[in-house]
Order: C-alpha cells, then structure tokens, then sequence
C-alpha cells in the first residue's frame, strides 16, 4: 500500500502543486493539507480520495506558489497611523513621558494593519481540481507497477515452498519402513525376539504411524497453494484474503512439521516457513 504521486500546473503566474504518499495500513489514513484559500474544497478532495484509494495510511500536500505580482498581503491604513501617532505623542507630552519609539506601538493597535484574505477563483479551482485528479492519477499507477513486483514475488514464495512440498513428498513414504525397523530392533536388543507378542506390536504399530501420517496436511497444503496463486490474479483487491490463505497454509505447514517424526522433512518445513514469513510480510503491501 505504499505509493507516491506527484503533479504541478501553472497557471496565470500561479504554481499549483499536488503531492501524496502513502504508508501501509489496515485502513484508510487520510491527511490533507490545503491552502486556505481553497478550504471549502476540502470534503470534496476528501470524498475523491475515498473513492480512489482503498486503504493506506496517506498523507496530501497541496501548495499554490504565487509570483510577488499576485501575492495578496497586509496593508498599513495611513490615515488611522497619523491620527494615533499625534495623539500618543500629545498624551506623552502632556505626561512628560518619553515620545521616541512610538511606532512600533502604533503599529499594533487596532486596523492599523489589515490582512488581505487571500480568495481562490472558479479558474483557479479548476486548475487545481485538474492538478489533483493528475497525482492521484500518478499515484494509483504507482500502487500498479508496485503490485506487478509484489505479485511475481508472491508467486516466487509459493513456487518456493511447493518446491519444499515436492521433497517432502519423496521423503514421506520412506519414514514408515524406517520407524517400522527402528522399534522392531528396539524391541529385539531389549526384550527379545520372541519375547513380544508380533499382533499387538503390528497393531500398536498401525496406530502410531497413523498419527504421524501427513497425507491429508500436503493435500491441503497443495490445495492452499493453488488458491493463492489463482486468488492473486484475481483483478479485485485480495490483500485480506491472501492473508486469510496464508494463515491456512502456516497452519498446514506447523501440523506437517509437528508429524513428520524425521529430520529431513522438518528442514524442509522450516524452509516453507521462511517462505510463508516472506509472503506475510509482502502481504501488507496488498489492498
């Protein structure tokens, strides 16, 4: 969800900028900074950018340059300095009281000086509406091109781990005749070969390596995998729902690793689980 989209117009001696950033979140973040000028705008931009950007947290900078020839500014009123200026200076002579440096006190009482508010017109308005539409425009495109990397990322992770997956399945088969081996030999260096009831060992054997079986964990671990990769070309946006898959997925992964009573396949499910840790964090990147 980060993303970055700039756009300038000039116009009439008028520089209109328009700049947005974006950081990850679980919702919509939105800060918008405007000038004055155009602050009953602001809902409008606002409801714009709920339209146009799903979720993120965004921060929005507009700023108008204007030439010195434009500028709107404070203007002194004379006429109302003079009069508070003689009349300061007859109080203090009548006080006896010091009359030098009487005009930076003149200059701040009331209406001396008068700001100008600064007033936006309809052109101008159009002019920066244009400008704005342009940046979110530059900044979706972003999010596009960041998405196709994060996608074929994705893909890599996924391709990684079944990758991971296929190995396992070569090893899986051979840990029944081995553990089947490792407790007759057990049983035979302490007890005795014909010190054990052959029957129940067979079928306290069938009830050991059923526990261990992991046949049902890589079928739906396959079946995960497969859904991601089709979820992620899907055109709306998935970032929660990749989640949701990839937390199947952990979970499929834990319980094969917490089975698999071999060595060799718990390596590889720490390998699917750097994996998975990669794509969860790639994840947030995701609407």
């Amino acid at each position: 969800m980060t993303g970055f989209g700039l756009a300038s117009t000039d116009h009439e001696s008028v520089k209109f900028s328009v700049e947005i950033k974006s950081l990850n979140s679980k919702f919509l973040e939105l800060g918008l900074k405007i000038p004055k000028a155009f602050s009953d705008k602001e809902l409008y931009l606002r409801n714009l950018c709920n339209k146009e950007i799903e979720r993120g947290k965004v921060s929005i900078a507009i700023t108008v340059e204007r030439s010195e020839e434009t500028q709107k500014g404070a203007s002194i009123n004379e006429i109302l300095l003079k009069k508070y200026y003689n009349q300061l200076i007859e109080v203090n002579k009548s006080l006896g009281a010091n009359i030098d440096n009487l005009l930076p006190t003149v200059l701040n009482l009331p209406e001396v000086i008068t700001y100008t508010e600064e007033e936006a017109s309809e052109s101008e308005w159009k002019v920066l509406e244009s400008t704005f539409a342009k940046a979110l425009k530059n900044f979706n495109q972003f999010r596009i091109d960041e998405g196709a990397i994060l996608k074929a990322d994705l893909e890599l992770r996924i391709k990684n781990i079944m990758a991971f997956f296929d190995d396992v399945a070569k090893l899986a088969p051979l840990r029944i005749p081995n553990i089947k081996n490792r407790l007759t030999q057990f049983l035979e260096d302490t007890v005795g070969k014909v010190n054990y009831d052959q029957n129940r060992f067979e079928q306290e054997l069938i009830y050991y390596i059923d526990k261990l079986d992991i046949t049902e964990e890589q079928t739906r671990l396959k079946s995960h995998c497969d859904y991601f990769v089709e979820t992620l070309k899907d055109k709306d946006a998935n970032g929660k729902k990749l989640g949701f898959i990839s937390q199947e997925i952990g979970r499929e992964i834990n319980t094969m690793g917490s089975k698999a009573n071999d060595a060799q396949i718990q390596q590889l499910v720490v390998g699917m689980k750097e994996e998975l840790e990669k794509i969860k964090e790639q994840l947030l990147n995701v609407l």
